[in-house]
């Protein structure tokens, strides 16, 4: 008797073992299929990462409740701008101010912007993740439909990534969406944009800070940083002001001279002709109208959030 509950309890261990990892789910087996056909990786690679892939239900909790559409902007920029953030800000740029200023001089990128981001993303390395980005990618590619098609590239992206970078891909740990390093790349823009910016020939944005720092400058000028310019600014609105215009796209759509027309003026003298774009964010004191310049725009292709990318210029201007 003993003994059939002692088989019977080991069947279930086994049958759980199976459930947890993606060695038997229809889309990793097509998975493997596809990356050993289109990028010639050994199969038993392949597999032998898929057996010990692990499904966390915590990453699917997580990516259903982003803070960025959970929170309003009062609530959110506390997360951010804090005096710790801050003080812990000047003292990565003194400890890189050598790196930060040649990235700087390459990209035309602020230090101050390059510092912000990697201090909003991981607190300046000292929070990195503590998923393993093959668990990570895996669940969201395999177990959430929502978005499984951009996931699965992105596993693909991170095979690919550490076959040619020499990592081990079961070691790395980066954020429930599988973002990594001190700036959170994820496998695709990491391929694409992450810099060997201290010429070991290694672009190691994970443990490595000069990496990282030209890396982040690198994402920035590709994606349209315009150098000198301004990023945001206040605006006051009429009484009478056009809320139609308010939080419409956040790539500028409007001119500022359209914006002054619909009520909103900025606090700063601005090219008529400047493209723009007009934000409502509920701050402490009530409303807060911002004008979004290219700049703020930019900021935003590293998260398609206006709270993000305000948080991201307000610490930068906190150093």
């Amino acid at each position: 008797m003993q003994k059939g509950i002692l088989l019977v309890l080991m069947l279930l261990l086994s049958f759980a073992a199976q459930a947890e990892n993606y060695s038997k789910q229809p889309g990793a087996q097509a998975f493997v299929d596809e990356m050993v056909a289109k990028h010639d990786f050994d199969r038993a690679y392949v597999e032998g990462l898929m057996l010990q892939a692990t499904r966390k239900d915590r990453i699917l909790e997580a990516i259903a409740r982003p803070a960025e559409k959970t929170k309003e902007w009062k609530d959110y920029r506390k997360i951010f701008i804090q005096n710790s953030r801050i003080s812990k800000g000047r003292v990565f740029m003194q400890t890189h101010a050598d790196t930060l200023a040649r990235a700087e001089q390459e990209y035309g990128v602020p230090a101050e912007i390059i510092t912000a981001i990697i201090g909003v993303e991981t607190r300046y390395g000292s929070n990195k993740g503590s998923y393993r980005v093959v668990d990570s990618l895996s669940t969201l590619a395999f177990d959430y439909p929502k978005r499984s098609k951009f996931f699965r590239g992105q596993l693909e992206q991170y095979l690919l990534l550490v076959r040619e970078q020499g990592f081990d891909p079961l070691a790395i740990k980066g954020s429930y969406a599988g973002a990594m390093g001190y700036g959170q790349f994820i496998p695709s823009s990491y391929r694409h944009y992450a810099v060997d910016f201290d010429g070991d020939g290694v672009a190691d944005i994970i443990n490595n800070p000069v990496d990282a720092i030209g890396s982040v400058a690198n994402y920035f000028k590709q994606h349209g940083w315009q150098k000198g310019e301004l990023v945001t600014v206040t605006a006051t609105a009429s009484a009478d002001h056009d809320d139609a215009l308010i939080d419409k796209k956040l790539k500028p759509k409007y001119t500022v001279a359209d914006l002054q027309q619909a009520g909103f003026v900025p606090s700063q003298t601005l090219d008529q002709n400047a493209q723009a774009t007009i934000m409502g964010l509920q701050g402490e004191a009530g409303m807060e109208y911002w004008v979004g310049l290219k700049n703020f725009y930019v900021i935003s292709r590293y998260n398609h959030s206006r709270l993000y990318s305000m948080a991201v210029f307000q610490l930068s201007e906190s150093f």
